[in-house]
């Protein structure tokens, strides 16, 4: 478990960083007996998952968030639980997987954070998707001859999607929405590397301002008030405020 100190630290660390390697900063703090090119090449599913239950043990199981309509517009409040996101339900697979289809035998393995590094830069959605299959295709036969990783027919990339899908879940989380003023129903991603970075900024924002209030009020060091427990913390600060 991280602590505050250490939490206030990779926030400042992190904080001009793109969001991959925000990512990879927070697990390298939770997982420190991990080297982080091993967990860099950990699939993308399988780092969201460790992401999930680093931010259930930094703000608990609860998570808010919002959506507008892509309907009508009407901003959509969602309620849900780290348990109702979290699809994981056995090891990742870290041996290359193969599909068999028409002929064809792809040898592949699953997307990791240095693929998506690599596709961000990709100004669409369709160019990043075949960047990244050419990145995990391993090796490609047909009737039994090598072919090219590029020409690969289309069913078979679909193929190889679908079972990149079923065996990395937690890597495309889809949230099921109803708009409750036009009643519409769609589905969103949710993207735990963002939202967690998200509140982190917002608790680093909110704990600074707590500090610089309470060393004015009453001499303490910053490291002092970060050792102290939020229900201590706060009680300081209403009487600052004078609600104690």
């Amino acid at each position: 478990m991280l602590s505050a100190s250490e939490l206030l630290t990779l926030w400042e660390r992190g904080g001009t960083q793109k969001p991959l390697r925000q990512a990879l900063l927070l697990l390298t703090a939770a997982c420190p007996e991990a080297p982080p090119d091993e967990l860099a090449n950990l699939s993308v599913g399988r780092r969201d998952g460790l992401l999930l239950k680093l931010r259930e043990q930094l703000f608990g199981p609860s998570l808010v968030s919002a959506a507008h309509c892509p309907a009508c517009g009407e901003q959509v409040q969602l309620t849900f639980n780290v348990s109702d996101i979290r699809t994981e339900t056995g090891a990742t697979p870290t041996e290359p997987l193969t599909v068999v289809l028409d002929g064809y035998e792809v040898c592949f393995r699953l997307p990791d954070s240095n693929d998506q590094a690599e596709i961000a830069e990709c100004e669409n959605v369709a160019d990043g998707r075949t960047l990244l299959l050419m990145r995990c295709l391993l090796e490609v036969r047909h009737n039994g001859e090598e072919q090219p990783v590029d020409q690969v027919p289309e069913r078979i990339l679909e193929a190889v999607s679908e079972q990149m899908a079923q065996t990395d879940p937690q890597a495309d989380v889809q949230l099921a929405l109803t708009c409750p003023a036009c009643a519409h129903a769609w589905s969103a991603g949710f993207d735990i590397v963002s939202y967690l970075w998200q509140e982190i900024d917002s608790w680093a924002q909110r704990i600074l301002r707590d500090i610089h209030s309470l060393a004015s009020a009453y001499g303490w060091s910053e490291a002092d008030i970060l050792d102290m427990t939020g229900r201590r913390r706060q009680f300081y600060l209403d009487m600052i405020s004078g609600l104690q």
